[in-house]
């Protein structure tokens, strides 16, 4: 068995891929998407809390984590979005609210504008997708010709733990040996490096244009330290909540303010969105 693997491990085909996650709890649904060169593991805290209210289903976008690179080598947003909307129906779950932490939260605005049907409610934490966003580093070195070709065959731990500090705020401390080892680990993972610099390298279309169509109640949790964000101005009539000190890395420095701000945001939803 793969490490990384537990118990609590399922997978479900979805076209080529066999996608990676785990489900817990009981209520309704609600999908966590985790970010760029992070896994599932990303909401492991607020999932232990979420899951005492919600059915919280998570899981390895591909090209992360388990669930690993795409045979297609397709990593359009759009295209994100077609495979957790064919995952979920593959779940049988026709309607579900959707958290997504930076290109997670990417996708999941972009299944708010697709699967418009399906999306009772959307949470953007941290999200990208404006074009003006500024890249970490390792996103400025994947697009680099020489660098891109070298990180598709070697990651060194201390540029993974470089990278988790640049991405935490200025008193995080859940930047540990052991989270290094986990993400390290993943980045070796069935061409994951290879399927990163793919992904960065890939041309994403600017749809920010049509944030003003999202019709899903929307609930915008941003770090303070960050700019570049404009989901709360663009989407009509969405709240915004601001954290004084995480950084890029929200849910998982402090899950606790993250579950109550999606706890009491769904709770609030009229009775006929919370299916």
């Amino acid at each position: 068995m793969f490490e990384g693997i537990t118990s609590e491990s399922h997978f479900e085909t979805v076209g080529d891929l066999r996608v990676h996650y785990r489900r817990a709890g009981r209520g309704p649904t609600l999908l966590l998407l985790h970010g760029s060169t992070s896994s599932l593991e990303h909401f492991d805290g607020a999932a232990a809390i979420l899951q005492n209210d919600f059915d919280v289903v998570r899981l390895d976008l591909p090209g992360f984590g388990l669930t690993g690179a795409r045979p297609d080598r397709d990593y359009r947003i759009r295209t994100y979005a077609d495979t957790v909307a064919g995952f979920m129906a593959q779940l049988g779950i026709s309607r579900w609210a959707v958290a997504g932490n930076s290109l997670g939260g990417n996708v999941a605005w972009n299944l708010a504008l697709d699967y418009s049907d399906r999306v009772r409610a959307l949470v953007l934490v941290n999200a990208t997708g404006y074009p003006e966003k500024a890249l970490p580093l390792g996103m400025r070195l994947a697009r680099n010709p020489l660098a891109g070709r070298l990180m598709r065959t070697w990651m060194p731990r201390r540029m993974v733990e470089g990278g988790l500090r640049q991405a935490v705020g200025a008193q995080s401390t859940i930047v540990t040996a052991a989270m290094v080892d986990r993400v390290h680990r993943l980045w070796n993972h069935d061409a994951n490096r290879a399927a990163f610099v793919d992904f960065v390298n890939t041309d994403q279309p600017d749809r920010t244009a049509d944030l003003c169509r999202i019709q899903a109640p929307t609930l915008v949790l941003r770090s303070a330290e960050l700019d570049g964000q404009h989901f709360a101005r663009d989407i009509p009539g969405a709240r915004e909540a601001i954290h004084p000190h995480t950084g890029h890395l929200l849910p998982e420095e402090d899950p606790g303010w993250f579950a109550e701000q999606i706890s009491l945001f769904l709770h609030e939803l009229p009775q006929d969105d919370r299916r």
